[in-house]
């Protein structure tokens, strides 16, 4: 289609529009644009799309696709003075994207797009943000709350109205397994009542070398670095849209798609994410970098209790003296952490069961929880981008993580109930 004929009066309403320097360059944008809106969309160049916005009609427009590519940065300024203009008559803006460099994406994300698509467009992309920006913003739930005897007082419930537990997980050596029994404990969480669903999210902190996404057979996306590089603006609806479902249970926040310094967020910044995951989720669970950064400090000094994971060797027992030092130095609550002994030995084991009290004892620790050696099972599973429960519920590993879910969850109950 071509502006000419897209905006002439007697063809069918003009409900979206494309914005491009050359459209045909996005020939699969116009693919999917012609299968969700068939004739009812138009396209136009950066020039008529200013004049256009202008006009009354302009209004109209349920969202414009704004296409980029590399040889656009020139024009940001342009661009984004049509995405301000479309924030002010009220039109979504969707943002695609091909081969734009990160400081040029996020300038135009900062602007205000509503959301954003890669290109080449993957499958089912274009049709999942046009239900995003088509859908109404949420409205505040009525919640009745006791008063005075005899009476009931109402509270109108707004979005975000949780106050989430906070639970990181620390690997004290490379290969613990931090990040298999951060992404179970998550799947336990969200699944171990039957009755009552809570909302859980996954956040992977390891900025470098996080697996959660690989574990869970989720894609890696710009838009975490993107949100994590300007968490000053974040809130709680530019959160929600980085975040990605697996399987309808648990959110996740995945590491970025590529490698980036562990000082690239500030202690402000983590606290800024911590409180926007506290007041969305009943529970967050993040998986940490295995190395102290300058933020460790915040996650430490706001969650309810630190898992750090060990293994019955040397190494974890000289970095757990390492970290119990560091932590004390710097009289910060090392008593939070509860230290868990991953590939623990078997119960009639009683050699090995000397050997982990004698560890406990000499680095004066309480090993609380004990996780069973769960064979080949465990990492084909995170092979496979699934949950142990999905692929062997009955495995000894994931049996003692869903205790601890309950426990968790017993708990928190407990607390609520005074």
């Amino acid at each position: 289609m071509t502006s000419s004929v897209a905006l002439q009066p007697d063809a069918d309403p003009i409900t979206a529009c494309t914005v491009a320097r050359d459209v045909q360059n996005f020939d699969l944008l116009i693919e999917d644009m012609e299968a969700e809106l068939g004739e009812s969309w138009g396209d136009l160049s950066f020039e008529d799309a200013t004049a256009y916005l202008s006009q009354p009609d302009a209004s109209a427009l349920e969202f414009i696709a704004i296409a980029v590519d590399d040889k656009d940065e020139d024009k940001l300024a342009e661009i984004g003075d049509l995405i301000q203009r479309c924030k002010v008559i009220g039109t979504r803006v969707i943002l695609i994207a091909d081969d734009l460099s990160p400081i040029a994406l996020h300038q135009l994300l900062k602007l205000g797009a509503n959301d954003f698509v890669p290109y080449p467009l993957p499958e089912g992309a274009l049709h999942e943000a046009i239900e995003r920006v088509r859908a109404p913003d949420p409205e505040p739930v009525v919640i009745y709350e006791g008063g005075a005897e005899g009476s009931t007082s109402l509270r109108r419930a707004k979005p975000g109205d949780h106050d989430g537990v906070i639970l990181p997980v620390h690997g004290l050596a490379g290969g613990a397994g931090s990040s298999t029994f951060a992404v179970n404990l998550a799947w336990e969480l969200a699944t171990v009542d039957k009755n009552k669903t809570p909302k859980v999210c996954l956040l992977d902190l390891d900025l470098q070398f996080g697996s959660a996404s690989t574990y869970l057979d989720l894609p890696r996306r710009d838009a975490v670095y993107e949100m994590l590089s300007d968490m000053e603006n974040a809130d709680d609806e530019a959160f929600k849209q980085t975040l990605l479902q697996f399987n309808d249970k648990i959110s996740v926040l995945t590491a970025p798609a590529d490698i980036l310094p562990l000082d690239i967020i500030s202690p402000a910044d983590i606290e800024r994410l911590l409180e926007l995951a506290k007041r969305n989720f009943d529970y967050v669970v993040i998986d940490m970098p295995t190395s102290l950064v300058q933020w460790t400090e915040t996650v430490l000094g706001i969650c309810q209790v630190y898992f750090g994971l060990l293994e019955l060797d040397l190494r974890s027992a000289q970095n757990a003296l390492r970290m119990i030092r560091a932590l004390k130095a710097e009289d910060l609550p090392h008593e939070k952490i509860r230290y868990a002994l991953n590939r623990a030995p078997k119960f009639t084991d009683m050699s090995g069961k000397s050997r982990a009290k004698r560890m406990a004892e000499s680095l004066d620790i309480d090993l609380s929880l004990h996780l069973p050696d769960g064979g080949r099972q465990v990492p084909e599973s995170c092979d496979h981008g699934l949950p142990v429960a999905d692929t062997a519920m009955k495995n000894p590993y994931r049996r003692e993580i869903a205790k601890l879910a309950q426990s968790l969850l017993d708990l928190e109950q407990a607390e609520a109930t005074g």
